[in-house]
């Protein structure tokens, strides 16, 4: 099994994980608010005998320096950024949660930058024009760093509110610190960043290969949700994983990778097989 490297940088530019040679195409995960780059582990590892697989800390997350200014578009001018700073060329990006927004936001700027994508339990607009599942949302999460409490704190119960059935419990143990090792600030910033988050309209000009990767049991970006986001992008592939909630990386590690595998499969021109 490939070797995991971590990067922490200092000098402004971006941290990340990775395994697998610079020369392989490029496998780009891109975590959740609650995550790290880090949180990719068994995904860098497996994918690293075939491709570049990096776990990107996002902005404020890790080894990467905060933005001045959170903003989707300023996360998604980051990330093209960070793929710059490792001279990576039409890579693969697997977005989960926010960072499946930070992708959609990407390609609706710059729609050849990517050469697949993969949407992890995402969405393409955050809550309803009237704003009231967005306040009752952050509300229930911002709520109790408001009240005094911390990360540490929080983290057990925030992923078991975000987990479904019969997760595997390293998976979650490393979600659980991953979410605990999240900088208040960082995590305030993400959330109020996804405010106004509307990409629906983007959908039907992804002209890139799609999957889109959905659990059962997620509360945050339904499955019902995701399928519909599918069928706006041509081409896409859609696939749901019963019983799995919101953290299908962690709480189904080898499932996750089986799904991202076949359709890496299927794209030949990224996984370096011939029509």
């Amino acid at each position: 099994m490939p070797e995991t490297a971590a990067m922490m940088t200092k000098d402004g530019r971006f941290g990340y994980q990775a395994s697998g040679d610079s020369s392989l195409p490029a496998l780009v995960f891109l975590h959740g608010i609650g995550g790290a780059g880090r949180g990719w582990r068994h995904q860098i590892d497996v994918f690293g005998d075939r491709y570049h697989a990096i776990g990107w800390d996002m902005p404020g997350y890790g080894g990467s320096p905060q933005l001045p200014e959170v903003t989707m578009s300023a996360l998604a001018e980051a990330l093209k950024d960070f793929l710059a700073q490792l001279g990576v060329i039409k890579p693969v990006l697997v977005g989960h949660s926010i960072g499946g927004m930070v992708v959609q936001q990407l390609l609706a700027k710059y729609p050849d930058l990517a050469g697949a994508v993969v949407l992890a339990q995402t969405t393409s607009a955050f809550g309803s024009s009237d704003g009231e599942w967005q306040k009752n949302f952050i509300d229930a999460r911002l709520g109790p760093l408001d009240r005094g409490e911390s990360m540490v704190s929080m983290a057990p119960k925030l992923v078991q509110g975000l987990i479904g059935d019969d997760a595997d419990p390293a998976g979650i143990a490393l979600a659980q610190d991953c979410m605990a090792s999240v900088r208040p600030e960082t995590y305030r910033s993400s959330m109020m960043a996804m405010i106004g988050f509307d990409l629906r309209k983007n959908m039907a000009d992804i002209a890139v290969p799609t999957l889109l990767l959905s659990g059962s049991k997620d509360n945050n970006a339904p499955a019902k949700t995701m399928a519909k986001m599918a069928t706006a992008v041509k081409g896409s592939t859609y696939v749901e994983l019963e019983g799995v909630g919101h953290l299908a990386s962690f709480e189904r590690p080898d499932e996750f990778n089986e799904v991202i595998n076949d359709f890496l499969s299927t794209t030949h021109e990224l996984s370096g097989t011939s029509s």
